[in-house]
């Protein structure tokens, strides 16, 4: 999710599969190594047994999606181009986010802290199974 120019701030958001738990970190710009960090921060806190996989657009931030797979032991598939509907889960809950932060909102004054409490309502939103 991007946020508003000239920032370059943006946010990883990734979507574990069973418990469909919504995880989002701030990051300063959309390069791979920051994109990467994000990536090891969200999924680290996991037990094993939840880190099976993720599913990748194929953006150029998905770049050393490598580093993660060998630190944490996961697979990664990247969807087709033109194809959201193979990530709807986090497709969705992107668009959970923007009820609260709308497209054209800055992320700069943005802080973790605000991030979790968004992500803690839209998780703590019931959903049809």
């Amino acid at each position: 999710v991007v946020g508003a120019a000239p920032s370059r701030r943006c946010m990883n958001t990734q979507v574990e599969r069973r418990s469909r738990r919504l995880f989002a970190r701030l990051v300063d710009d959309k390069s791979a190594s920051a994109t990467a960090r994000a990536e090891y921060e969200i999924f680290k806190g996991m037990p094993p047994a939840a880190r099976v996989d993720r599913t990748w657009d194929n953006g150029t931030e998905a770049s050393l999606h490598v580093l993660v797979d060998e630190a944490l032991g996961m697979l990664t598939y990247f969807a087709d181009p033109y194809s959201s509907w193979q990530r709807g889960g986090n497709e969705n809950r992107n668009g959970r986010i923007r009820r609260y932060l709308p497209k054209g909102t800055s992320f700069e004054d943005l802080t973790q802290d605000e991030l979790d409490a968004i992500v803690g309502g839209i998780n703590d939103t019931p959903m049809k199974l």
